[in-house]
């Protein structure tokens, strides 16, 4: 299908080429744009695009199958989401309530709350269910604008369970338009078959569960959740050397509730990301600078769970990468909008919208590994980019936090 998309007030994040690394310091900062634009698309790709004036749209608008004036509105490149819990079963409302009469997500776990709530509620769901409500969440985040989706496990915490968890993963792929990224995160918490023995816990995640989700090609990444109560170092770095025995690049849930370490063991095992981070400072951006490694933070759940934020100016200012991503989960963050996701870290974290906007597409893209395929406006990339109604400014939406702003989403080349 040949789409015209012509008269944008804005074109976003054009790039000539795409970056070859993640975008740091000042370059975060600078968000190429195309005033009066149009922007051709072609067998599922970006083709062209430039100055919306006649003699360049007249010979592609007698050649496109859909012709779509965006007077006044603005082309964005799709949502990276590089960090989501997407497939899960139910709610964990009560929690809510919990949480605001005084506990804490440490209490909480304790009474069999948090993620083993989440861990039985899965168990006891059938895999065609558990794919009806990921479906469903799919949906919403396509319509919030999100093209690429990362997908961990973890509420399994059995071989069968996160096996299922990353067969709905995979068929959450196949039977929606979204670009699906699959990590295997048997280390999210510790079962309670396993009460006090956390050790041969993560024995069987290595001998075990590993070489199985390696077997049926269902992760890419291996995750662990490196925090005081649930993981250690040592424990990540046994995961982490199965994990990439087996072909899957490390990544981290690290430093959300403490200096866990988690950010220096994951940039020693080169992770592709390290995720939270509301506890970094001198040591961690050390670590971080120079290295592969992407910072990428979670605002929603750090919103949710009415913590301190993770220092983003300090990081950008540091000269690492930053992210953004929701971390949608039951749990943590009931939440897949990566509008409010920018909207928080402008305001909470001091972040630029120029900067949010680059740390939602294209860092979001590295952290992920499809950069060379999506988070930016370029030639040969997917056409993934969503239109917006009609707004004044590209500042308009993290400042608008919760006003629905996506008029057309277009994933794949084709019109959702």
């Amino acid at each position: 299908m040949r789409i015209l998309i012509k008269n944008i007030k804005k074109l976003i994040n054009v790039r000539a080429e795409s970056p070859e690394k993640p975008l740091a310091g000042d370059e975060l900062g600078q968000l190429p744009v195309i005033d009066n634009g149009y922007l051709w698309i072609e067998d599922g790709l970006i083709s062209a695009y430039g100055e919306s004036i006649p003699s360049n749209i007249a010979p592609l608008e007698m050649q496109a199958d859909r012709v779509i004036d965006a007077t006044g509105k603005m082309v964005f490149p799709s949502y990276c989401d590089s960090h989501t819990h997407l497939v899960y079963a139910g709610s964990r409302e009560i929690e809510f309530m919990d949480k605001i009469r005084g506990l804490s997500y440490q209490e909480i776990a304790r009474r069999g709350g948090g993620i083993l709530n989440s861990v039985e509620l899965l168990h006891r769901t059938p895999e065609d269910q558990l794919l009806a409500q990921a479906l469903v969440r799919a949906e919403e985040i396509i319509s919030f604008g999100t093209g690429a989706v990362e997908i961990k496990s973890g509420y399994g915490l059995t071989l069968e369970d996160e096996i299922k968890m990353l067969r709905v993963a995979k068929r959450v792929e196949e039977q929606t338009p979204l670009t699906v990224k699959r990590t295997f995160l048997g280390a999210h918490a510790v079962p309670a078959r396993y009460a006090g023995r956390r050790e041969e816990y993560v024995d069987e995640i290595v001998r075990e569960m590993i070489p199985a989700v390696a077997a049926e090609g269902l992760a890419v990444y291996v995750d662990i959740f490196c925090e005081g109560g649930f993981f250690t170092v040592e424990d990540s770095e046994r995961v982490f050397e199965a994990g990439i025995k087996y072909g899957m690049r490390p990544k981290v849930h690290a430093n959300q509730m403490s200096f866990s370490g988690g950010v220096q063991v994951g940039v020693k095992y080169n992770a592709r990301s390290v995720d939270h981070l509301e506890y970094t400072a001198e040591e961690e951006f050390k670590a971080l600078k120079g290295s592969d490694t992407i910072a990428t933070l979670l605002p929603g759940a750090t919103f949710f769970m009415e913590m301190d934020f993770a220092p983003a100016r300090a990081m950008i200012n540091y000269g690492i990468p930053v992210a953004i991503a929701s971390n949608y989960n039951p749990g943590s963050c009931p939440c897949g909008d990566m509008k409010f996701m920018m909207a928080l870290c402008c305001l909470k974290m001091k972040m630029f919208p120029e900067e949010v906007i680059n740390a939602s597409t294209i860092n979001g893209a590295f952290a992920m590994d499809v950069d060379g395929i999506l988070g930016s406006i370029t030639v040969g990339k997917k056409a993934n980019v969503f239109i917006t109604k009609e707004v004044p400014s590209y500042e308009f939406l993290p400042y608008s936090f919760s006003t629905p702003l996506v008029d057309t989403v277009i994933l794949n080349g084709k019109i959702i």
